[in-house]
């Protein structure tokens, strides 16, 4: 795979050229960001290859200020010519908007500048031919294949190689940035036939690819989770624990950093108003942000705005400590940022009472009776309320032991009091996208099943 196109350097021009050129047009403010990428996804399906994509894609997007009004365009095109109508139609924008007392670059103060940034070791490009992707993703899936014959059937397995790489200026000293990259292999088989066909899948993906998974591994995995769901049944509705397996369980740590979102709290769109200070998790729970994580999706110097991050605690003893704000939702909030725009960065869940042994079989003894969930159908989750309503696929467990898969049950709660109600975090803890967290074991869901 050929590598970029452009230099940093290179972007750090663009990117003065695109704040002279809102400057010029008369912009009072500006910020200016220049990225490029590329890389190739690769697929087969029972034995052939089925698709090759490559991808490649530029973009240089300018965010002009006139006082407290703001305008953004965007082009593909470097050409001086294109920056300049750009950075023309940006200025246009901000002027027949309305004013917002909370628009503008973050302080000065607050950016990342003149600071050594940390050795993050975020980009590991990948010198993977098309036929060499096949080849490992055709491993992933022999070996599902391999596992048992009630594996007939397979809707493949896929390979991604992506990097990039960005810089971001504006008019107040700030011009940085780096390049990483994402890489991913996967497999999904399909178990059974007839009236009783169940599929699953595992994955595995790093910014390195020396840290993938062997495709062996992933495809075996995969297919023993595919047959393990085989003869599911239903449940009678009922209240009881549900262990969540740890990639749900990110997913229960992204619906919480949704909640304390400053976008989500200043527009009150939040069962978490005014939680600053406020126990929401039960006091041996803490979650932790550290954006300086080498080799970790969310790790960054600064955030979307050039902003410096700072590792911290969001939760201590159960306590929210802090939000998630951009400039602009800080403002409006009446606070001040926190390095989040873009999002949060690399989320630790942990628990005081997390023991080294507990990985998923002990947390299935603490779990007793109940269910344990594997994977989540629809988005029923009411982030005004808290309401929470999913569809679900798991094991009934008795005795700390899976007794049979089930199927065709909701599961339902409160955001708000499946929170309080977490019990345990497990140690099988794996990390999912910016999120890194253990199966979580939370008392007291309703089940919803047959009658």
């Amino acid at each position: 795979m050929a590598r970029f196109a452009y230099t940093k350097p290179q972007f750090q021009d663009l990117a003065q050229q695109a704040l002279d050129a809102a400057r010029k047009a008369g912009a009072s403010d500006a910020q200016a960001e220049i990225s490029e990428g590329q890389g190739m996804s690769v697929s087969v399906r029972n034995g052939q290859m089925e698709n090759v994509e490559h991808n490649r894609d530029k973009s240089l997007s300018i965010t002009a200020y006139d006082g407290r009004r703001r305008g953004h365009a965007s082009t593909s095109d470097f050409s001086p010519e294109a920056i300049a109508r750009t950075a023309r139609a940006a200025f246009d924008i901000a002027r027949f908007t309305a004013e917002d007392d909370c628009a503008g670059l973050p302080e000065p103060e607050l950016l990342a500048i003149g600071r050594k940034p940390p050795e993050l070791s975020l980009y590991h490009p990948w010198e993977l031919t098309p036929q060499a992707a096949a080849r490992l993703a055709l491993r992933a899936e022999n070996a599902a294949f391999a596992v048992d014959k009630r594996i007939a059937n397979s809707e493949g397995a896929s390979v991604s190689a992506q990097e990039s790489h960005f810089v971001l200026a504006n008019t107040r000293g700030f011009c940085d940035g780096y390049a990483s990259s994402s890489h991913s292999l996967s497999c999904a088989p399909i178990a059974g036939r007839g009236d009783d066909m169940q599929r699953d899948y595992w994955w595995t993906a790093e910014c390195d690819p020396a840290d993938l998974t062997r495709p062996e591994a992933v495809g075996r995995y995969a297919a023993e989770r595919a047959l393990s769901r085989l003869k599911a049944r239903r449940l009678s509705t009922r209240k009881c624990p549900v262990l969540f397996e740890s990639p749900l369980a990110s997913g229960l740590i992204g619906s919480f950093s949704h909640a304390i979102s400053g976008g989500a709290l200043y527009r009150q769109a939040s069962f978490l108003l005014d939680s600053l200070g406020q126990q929401v998790w039960p006091d041996h729970v803490d979650l932790l942000e550290d954006p300086f994580i080498p080799k970790r999706r969310g790790s960054s110097p600064f955030d979307g705005e050039g902003v410096a991050t700072q590792a911290r605690k969001l939760v201590d003893c159960g306590v929210v400590q802090g939000y998630l704000l951009s400039t602009y939702s800080a403002r409006k909030l009446g606070m001040r940022t926190t390095g989040n725009a873009g999002g949060a960065h690399n989320l630790l869940l942990q628990s005081r009472l997390t023991e080294p042994g507990d990985d998923l079989r002990a947390m299935l003894r603490k779990l007793g009776t109940g269910l344990f969930a594997i994977e989540l159908i629809g988005h029923g989750i009411n982030y005004v309320t808290g309401d929470y309503s999913r569809g679900v696929m798991g094991f009934w467990v008795e005795g700390g032991e899976i007794r049979y898969p089930v199927h065709e049950i909701t599961i339902a709660g409160n955001l708000r009091d499946m929170l309080r109600n977490v019990v345990a975090v497990g140690a099988d803890a794996r990390t999912y996208g910016s999120k890194t967290t253990g199966s979580l074991l939370i008392d007291g869901m309703t089940v919803g099943g047959a009658g």
